[in-house]
């Protein structure tokens, strides 16, 4: 039974976003609600089966996850953000010089004036 109402979701957003494609002359907020119609339905109808619940409990655990999680204060967030910009423009620097030196001794070799 489970089965049957997973595929009359699936059914509700394709229904929806057929209504979208087919109504393609209509005003746009009757194609969005077309869409929106689907998925609500479509969602209804998943509420009802075992998957479904099991997706709700697992929403919810995840929401209480990230109310365990300790964020990084601003001084913080800031020490980390400027660590890394200074990070990205040694090797911005690096790489120049590497990529400068590499092509003035390829035109060494070809012997090319720079």
């Amino acid at each position: 039974m489970n089965k049957i109402k997973l595929g009359l979701a699936f059914l509700f957003i394709a229904a929806g976003t057929a209504g979208f494609i087919y109504m393609r002359d209509s005003a746009m907020v009757i194609r969005v609600l077309s869409v929106l119609l689907g998925f609500v339905l479509a969602i209804g109808t998943a509420w009802f089966t075992t998957q479904g619940k099991e997706f709700y409990v697992f929403c919810g655990e995840a929401v209480d996850e990230t109310k365990k999680v300790v964020w990084p204060t601003r001084k913080e967030t800031l020490q980390t953000s400027g660590v890394v910009f200074a990070f990205v423009v040694t090797m911005a620097l690096f790489l120049w010089l590497v990529d400068a030196a590499l092509m003035s001794s390829v035109q060494l070799i070809m012997g090319r004036e720079g």
